[in-house]
């Protein structure tokens, strides 16, 4: 293993909810992990940390010069390599006041908008610690098994790392996550779907390529470093909000790592001591999908929609299969699996873009999440986020539709403004 990377306070890896399991920091379980205890479910693994030995003053502290990416909070996080910062991470947060009226209530909504980071998504909080992971294990590349905002960002951080990488895709990838991974250099194929995780496993095992995407069919459980690139989102709210925890934040939801790092790191700032209480999470999904929603109403510990119910433009948060984590955040924050539909994204989508701020369509579930919820339920006190997930220039396919032409004198352009446009001047 090489030794440059961040001081992290990373003891070990173990077991969703069940510190008996005792694995070595080092190298990362990529593959499938069945407890001694309930050998019926893959179960997530994830880090553990020396938290007696924290400088809690990490939390409150002001950033200044360069920026160090997900290393500003890296005692808790894993080991990072210095190749593999991009500056993720610090991404805006704010109150858009026109929010709250459109969704009907009464208090602040607040937005951290993931569409800043590098690859203009949340993802690469996630990569720059499964890339990490990849180099510190002496890996000579990476794979990934993704259509979208996850290929594009392994490949940008397997780039800034030196390594390799492979990215499983399906044959009808959008042509903007095509090119992100061709300009970071990785190699793309296009596999069936229901075939991408066991040739990952298989070109694991034959060239010792490093997996940062899930293996398990069953149910999910991804990298077990991953989820703690999450944390640093809750870290940032806390702090942006004065060290107080908000009262709900929105998460649109896949596969329920990045709900569950969210819920992590909320929870490691109430067992320090810095907050009282950890928000409620709710995750927002798909009414095509949502295997964590149906999971949840039939209080069962995963759900796998094989035949989805229609078709959806929200691809990133389009999941068959979900896991354990997600329901363990919805649980122990006292939250909810919510489900919505394509016109209710869409109209979250369109609110947002008329306030000024322009997402991917999966990344607007959130905020449509909270219009559903706050119509039938009183939301917790304290602060409302939302989570927007992704750019909008991630949905970008294609030359376009073409614009509306004039012939440049200011007459003809009055005219073509007000047929097209419905603006007089």
């Amino acid at each position: 293993m090489q030794t440059t990377h961040t001081n992290s306070l990373a003891l070990r890896q173990t077991a969703m909810g069940d510190p008996s399991v005792d694995l070595p920091l080092f190298p990362p379980q990529v593959g499938e992990f069945r407890r001694d205890a309930d050998p019926s479910l893959p179960w997530p693994l994830e880090l553990d940390f020396d938290y007696s030995a924290l400088d809690k003053s990490l939390f409150l502290a002001p950033r200044s010069g360069p920026s160090l990416g997900l290393g500003a909070w890296a005692p808790l996080m894993p080991p990072l390599t210095p190749q593999t910062n991009l500056g993720e991470g610090e991404t805006p947060f704010f109150e858009m006041a026109t929010l709250a009226d459109w969704a009907g209530i009464d208090r602040p909504v607040f937005v951290k908008d993931e569409g800043r980071n590098p690859t203009w998504s949340h993802k690469d909080r996630l990569n720059r610690c499964t890339v990490s992971a990849a180099q510190l294990a002496g890996a000579p590349g990476v794979i990934v098994a993704s259509s979208g905002n996850h290929g594009a960002s392994a490949s940008a951080y397997a780039a800034a790392a030196g390594l390799p990488c492979i990215v499983l895709a399906s044959s009808t990838a959008p042509l903007a996550m095509q090119r992100f991974v061709a300009a970071y250099g990785a190699a793309a194929l296009a596999v069936p779907s229901d075939r991408r995780w066991e040739l990952m496993a298989r070109l694991r095992d034959k060239t010792g390529f490093h997996p940062v995407s899930n293996l398990t069919p069953q149910a999910h459980t991804g990298h077990p470093f991953a989820i703690e690139g999450y944390k640093s989102i809750a870290y940032e709210i806390f702090r942006d909000l004065g060290g107080t925890a908000p009262g709900s934040v929105f998460v649109p939801t896949g596969y329920g790592e990045l709900l569950y790092g969210v819920w992590k790191g909320f929870a490691e700032l109430k067992a320090l001591g810095l907050t009282d209480r950890v928000p409620q999470l709710y995750s927002c999904e798909s009414t095509v999908y949502g295997p964590l929603h149906r999971a949840m109403r039939d209080d069962q510990p995963v759900a796998s929609v094989p035949s989805p119910n229609g078709s959806t433009r929200a691809l990133s948060i389009a999941t068959p299969v979900g896991g354990l984590r997600g329901r363990r955040a919805i649980l122990e924050s006292g939250g909810k699996a919510l489900a919505m539909d394509d016109e209710e994204i869409e109209a979250a989508r369109a609110r947002l873009a008329q306030s000024g701020l322009w997402v991917e369509f999966s990344a607007a579930a959130g905020l449509a999440g909270l219009r559903q919820q706050a119509g039938h339920a009183e939301l917790a006190a304290g602060a409302v986020v939302c989570l927007a997930t992704a750019s909008g220039m991630k949905d970008v396919d294609g030359a376009g539709e073409g614009l509306p032409e004039t012939d440049g004198s200011f007459e003809d352009a009055s005219r073509v403004l007000r047929e097209n446009y419905g603006l007089e001047i």
